[in-house]
């Protein structure tokens, strides 16, 4: 079996410990952060996010080990400027029309162009990369892996609050960043060159400047050879996270070992795929999905535990057996989202929920 690295970004909320709103000083963390992190922390457009991202890992184990390391370097960073760290895809009381923007060229272009769309878009999210042996392989495996993107991001469900507000949904982050051109499902590529002449044709006429303005939900990455998952909701433990890495890492593998015997799996249209997303934002972990093979709706423990069966014969050649088996923790215990509106029932206050989601975020890390 090919070695399916990974590198695995996280971005942060910076929270005033006092008020419990989101705070603009990011960059101090970052300044603090250079010397020894280097290039593992940055900023982002807004100055109250915080993004790391590991070294690439050859194993899930040495993910978690950079995750750990990273989150505690973090809130080591964060602590030494009053301020904590949280991880939810939304900050439960913020309004984005009161954050700062970071001062960079390139989010002054990306406002020019998108104006409130940007300015809006206060969102946290976990970004997985799967590396892949070239990018024909990857073209037909991202194409099959987009099928199972609303099992793994119900999993990962972690913004129900938005401004104030309880917005219904387990995940209102993908629905504020639905507003950005580019995002979601990717549609069906019959080649890598292909999704490649796709992007040229963007590049040549002038709609993007490189393909890093694709932001779907998954990509081939256009500099690296890795298989990007982009949907996920950063997730407030250490935990969740290395689980759905290790999740999205098996499916990688066993579509791959599927196209090698030629025994390709059926690829299913954007707009069938979509229904799911759909019901996965809305519902999470307690909904249901569509089984589009047997045309019928289907509690998600039931395509949980079928999930787990897909890719149970190469979990223990990735040696993350112990990782995936977390879903299971993940489906009594609820999402991020399940915890933070269980804590809001009890205590009908948001700043609470905020301090849950510190408290949360820090678990687990020793």
């Amino acid at each position: 079996m090919p070695v399916f690295t990974l590198g695995i970004e996280e971005e942060f909320q910076t929270i005033d410990p006092v008020t419990r709103e989101l705070r603009s000083h990011m960059s101090k963390i970052v300044e603090g952060g250079q010397i020894t992190l280097q290039e593992r922390v940055k900023a982002e457009m807004h100055q109250a996010v915080v993004e790391v991202g590991t070294n690439i890992c050859t194993n899930i184990h040495e993910a978690r080990e950079e995750v750990t390391y990273l989150r505690k370097m973090v809130l080591d960073l964060a602590e030494k400027q009053n301020l904590k760290i949280a991880a939810a895809g939304t900050h439960p009381i913020s309004d984005w029309q009161d954050q700062l923007i970071t001062d960079n060229e390139r989010y002054d272009k990306l406002i020019d162009e998108m104006r409130d769309v940007a300015r809006s878009n206060l969102i946290f999210g976990l970004h997985v990369h799967v590396g892949i042996e070239n990018r024909n392989d990857g073209l037909h495996i991202m194409n099959a892996v987009r099928y199972f993107l609303p099992h793994v991001y119900a999993l990962s469900t972690n913004s129900p609050f938005w401004c104030g507000r309880n917005t219904g949904f387990k995940s209102y982050r993908s629905k504020v960043f639905d507003k950005f051109p580019r995002t979601g499902i990717p549609d069906y590529f019959a080649s890598a060159a292909e999704y490649d002449d796709y992007i040229n044709l963007l590049v040549k006429t002038n709609c993007i400047d490189n393909g890093k303005k694709i932001w779907w939900d998954i990509r081939l990455h256009p500099f690296f050879n890795t298989i990007e998952f982009r949907i996920c909701d950063v997730p407030m433990r250490v935990d969740e996270t290395i689980c759905l890495a290790a999740v999205m890492q098996a499916l990688i593998a066993k579509i791959h070992k599927l196209h090698k015997q030629n025994l390709n799996f059926r690829p299913y249209r954007k707009i069938l795929i979509n229904e799911n997303k759909w019901r996965a934002a809305r519902y999470g972990i307690e909904g249901k999905l569509i089984d589009f093979g047997k045309q019928e709706e289907v509690p998600y423990h039931t395509l949980a535990q079928e999930l787990l069966e897909f890719i149970d014969d190469v979990v223990d050649e990735l040696g993350s057996r112990k990782e995936i088996e977390y879903v299971k923790t993940i489906l009594e215990m609820g999402t991020g989202a399940d915890r933070q509106l269980a804590v809001f029932r009890q205590t009908n206050d948001l700043k609470r929920v905020v301090d849950y989601i510190v408290e949360e975020t820090s678990h687990g890390l020793i």
